[in-house]
């Protein structure tokens, strides 16, 4: 019984993923072109803010490609930017939500059972404990995936080779930068674990902020006082406790996606490791391009 509630976890948690990326990619994709906006020299597009990115991608025809098919023949394959330029790197992003959001469940699921052995109610320091070790465990199992989408995202007619899709990401990058650079960005990006923590306790305190200023006892009528929140109240609760955690998180953001970007056409990636980034991200353009 217990197994099957394990892959239920799993499966819903996949639908969610698939459901929640196929709405938002545009805005993830105009995302990940701010953030590595750093105000250096780029072959990225510059955009202005949100709306302006949206438009200028959905109505600008890309570039065109030459496929170098042998020594003497090459191919012009033109790619239209348009509504298909706000999906680019759909497929890993797909990908990689709905198996993080499965993987997640599962492993959450996994740690609860196991803290749970000999205790007939978990806290909420093990509650998070489980939800960090499976958000650790799927940023292991899924940065190449969300690498190449980032790549994808961050395409260029600079590039000497663009990358045809999923499989050919993978296979370039492993022929010319090697396994390690498939785990780029892992250490910010095993921060981002925290976001969860940070979500699930400014819930919880802002809820209890909430009931007792409602409810004059809270101690004795927690269940009433409960009951007194409407859909109104948990949907404050659950944006502005979003709103925290994403302001904490961002920079770790950030410095994953500038790390994950391709190297030059000289093989030398822009930056080297997180500090660099923070470094570099400082001097050049202060605290708030974090």
């Amino acid at each position: 019984m217990a197994e099957g509630w394990e892959w239920e976890n799993a499966a819903a948690g996949s639908a969610a993923g698939l459901s929640t990326v196929t709405f938002t990619h545009p805005l993830d994709v105009i995302r990940t072109r701010f953030q590595v906006n750093d105000g250096r020299l780029s072959n990225l597009p510059t955009y202005k803010n949100t709306p302006h990115a949206l438009f200028t991608i959905a109505r600008t025809e890309w570039y065109s490609y030459f496929e170098v098919k042998s020594c003497f023949r090459s191919y012009c394959s033109p790619i239209l930017q348009g509504f298909r330029g706000l999906y680019a790197g759909f497929f890993p992003a797909v990908l990689g939500s709905t198996i993080s959001w499965g993987l997640y469940f599962y492993f959450y699921s996994i740690a609860k059972q196991r803290y749970s052995r000999s205790r007939d109610e978990l806290s909420p320091g093990l509650h998070l404990a489980a939800a960090a070790e499976a958000g650790g465990l799927v940023c292991l199992c899924t940065n190449p995936i969300w690498l190449v989408k980032i790549r994808m995202q961050l395409q260029t007619p600079q590039q000497v080779r663009l990358y045809s899709g999923f499989h050919d990401a993978l296979r370039t990058i492993l022929k010319e930068e090697g396994w390690r650079a498939l785990y780029k960005g892992l250490v910010p990006g095993l921060f981002l674990v925290t976001h969860g923590a940070i979500q699930f306790t400014t819930y919880e305190e802002l809820r209890k902020m909430l009931v007792n200023f409602r409810t004059e006892d809270y101690e004795r009528n927690s269940n009433i006082a409960d009951n007194s929140l409407d859909s109104i109240d948990y949907a404050v609760l659950g944006a502005s406790s979003k709103l925290a955690a994403v302001g904490l998180t961002y920079p770790s953001q950030v410095i994953r996606a500038r790390l994950q970007q391709r190297p030059n056409i000289e093989g030398i990636p822009r930056y080297m490791d997180s500090l660099h980034v923070v470094k570099e991200t400082l001097r050049s353009c202060g605290e708030g391009k974090l």
